[in-house]
């Protein structure tokens, strides 16, 4: 969850998440993709419920999964722009990377907070034009390779890096030292602690 000046954002309330459930006064709740990793069915209605004046903003592949669910939305394209309380979200992307070539392609757009104040991806390493302050940086799954993910980091070049998508390690903390050695000069890259609010 991403919380400036203006609103309170959470961003992809899946099944590997814990906490969401409790979370109020939200502004929007905003979806990458459709995989259940990003969208949990089974919480995501009682989630809205009990934050009515939160807008579902969605990825064109999670439009039937949202309508099963009897739940309104409203569909990101990349190059549209949403207002939540003062605060501009920009989307882009717009393909989830690359399983394998066997596996069919979906859609996932990345937003992008306050001109470049907090970029998050979804399952993509696109980079915006944008200068980045502080990314959520995909740490680990079945599409990325850590030299994807070092040279991501490399590309977008922000001032905090924030791991995520390492739900599936068993050390993420390997991972966070290759980062932290192998990213660029001038990067903090600064693992978040579960429900823990922390001022970037």
């Amino acid at each position: 969850m991403a919380e400036t000046d203006g609103a309170r954002i959470l961003f992809d309330p899946g099944t590997f998440s814990r906490g969401f459930e409790d979370v109020r006064d939200l502004d929007a709740v905003l979806i990458t993709h459709q995989h259940f990793d990003h969208l949990d069915g089974d919480r995501l209605p009682a989630l809205l419920k009990a934050n009515p004046g939160a807008k579902l903003i969605i990825d064109p592949g999670s439009q039937e999964a949202v309508e099963k669910l009897g739940l309104e939305s409203r569909t990101a394209l990349p190059g549209d722009t949403f207002t939540f309380g003062g605060t501009e979200v920009d989307v882009v992307g717009g393909h989830h990377a690359e399983i394998h070539r066997d596996l069919p392609a979906v859609p996932n757009v990345g937003y992008l907070l306050a001109d470049g104040a907090f970029y998050h991806p979804g399952d993509a390493l696109f980079v915006p034009d944008q200068q980045i302050d502080v990314l959520g940086l995909p740490t680990a799954a079945p599409w990325l390779k850590a030299s994807e993910g070092i040279d991501f980091l490399r590309a977008v070049s922000p001032r905090v890096a924030v791991p995520i998508h390492e739900k599936i390690l068993a050390m993420p903390e390997m991972m966070y030292g290759m980062f932290k050695n192998l990213g660029p000069e001038g990067t903090e890259v600064r693992p978040l602690n579960p429900g823990e609010p922390v001022q970037l």
